[in-house]
């Protein structure tokens, strides 16, 4: 590890997704991946001379970025042609950018995992300035892709809770994740931040209206509650899929501990940057009084009620690869638990 800093400056780098759903083969995806990591390489190195090559320490990437989303294809067959390996190529072009430009280089990809053989998982990565993967988080909380919960006893098994809810000690921090909608689960970003996540990085593929949208209010939400940072990288614009390309662009923010939105963009490729100001935020979390909300937790007293309700079901993916209609089969069946329980009421 450098020399910490506790003050530098981090980009949400407002990119635009090239998607691989029309691509013919697996050949072709991994070509449109190619051109759209050389284009993403020019525009962090731009970015960063841009913001201050001298304390530009952290960029972000937005959810898809490499891909897309899947529309339909079976779980193998979107694992064949999207998803990367953890040690392939594409991770390894990632790392040369991160080198290149001496900055921690964050985002999300579909990833395969040799232990669970025709899944993949949505991955949010760090990569340091080495060019090495320091973290690696899987989204739990997907209404379309399989996640770690879907294979949860031998996923522990293998990587531990440790491993299922990462925190990455840096010079620069202690970095986590949070996947675009997962936003909306405050328990994904204070699991972090027990484990002392103090910048959570957002890669997200989301609508930007001009009314006050709800993943904007819930990202300023988690820096409150957590007294953390958020940097939230926003796509550019998605094409070469059915919807329209603006559908998912702009608004990639960076939120301050005390939930103050200090850098926004507006709409098209673009950048959102401002200073990480650990001293202060450190500061922040270890002064007594009512803003300090980490130091005012009662963990103990919500435990119970979490271990006793038991609905959406783990392991439904341990023993087969299910057809895509198995998620909202299963989405069905766990608001029906949810009725019968009486936590959601009937007409």
């Amino acid at each position: 590890m450098h020399q910490p800093m506790t003050a530098y400056h981090a980009v949400a780098l407002q990119t635009r997704c090239v998607a691989i759903n029309r691509a013919p083969s697996r050949d072709e995806a991994r070509a449109i991946m190619a051109r759209s990591i050389e284009r993403i390489r020019e525009q962090v190195m731009a970015a960063v001379t841009w913001v201050s090559r001298e304390d530009c320490r952290l960029v972000v990437l937005p959810e898809y970025f490499l891909t897309g989303f899947p529309m339909g294809d079976a779980i193998p067959d979107w694992a064949e042609k999207a998803a990367i390996a953890p040690e392939g190529p594409e991770y390894e072009a990632l790392g040369a950018i991160a080198q290149a430009a001496k900055v921690y280089l964050a985002g999300n990809a579909f990833e395969t995992d040799a232990h669970f053989p025709g899944l993949y998982f949505q991955c949010c990565f760090v990569i340091d300035p080495s060019g090495r993967v320091v973290l690696r988080y899987r989204r739990l909380n997907s209404m379309f892709s399989p996640t770690p919960h879907d294979v949860w006893d031998r996923y522990l098994d293998i990587y531990g809770l440790d491993g299922v809810f990462p925190v990455a000690r840096t010079e620069i921090g202690n970095l986590a994740a949070v996947a675009s909608e997962e936003i909306l689960y405050p328990e994904v970003a204070r699991c972090m931040a027990m484990r002392g996540a103090e910048v959570l990085l957002h890669p997200t593929s989301q609508s930007n209206e001009v009314a006050k949208a709800v993943k904007e209010v819930c990202t300023i939400a988690r820096a409150v509650e957590n007294m953390a940072y958020v940097v939230s990288a926003n796509s550019g614009g998605i094409e070469g899929n059915p919807f329209p390309v603006a559908a998912t662009d702009g608004g990639s923010k960076i939120v301050d501990p005390h939930g103050v939105v200090i850098a926004k963009t507006g709409f098209g490729e673009s950048m959102a940057w401002a200073e990480i100001d650990l001293h202060a935020q450190r500061r922040f979390r270890r002064r007594p009084g009512m803003e300090n909300l980490l130091a005012r937790q009662r963990f103990e007293a919500y435990a119970a009620s979490y271990s006793a309700h038991h609905f959406y079901p783990p392991n439904t993916m341990a023993t087969a690869v299910p057809p895509r209609a198995h998620f909202r089969d299963t989405q069905a069946e766990t608001i029906r638990k949810l009725v019968a329980a009486g936590l959601i009421g009937t007409e």
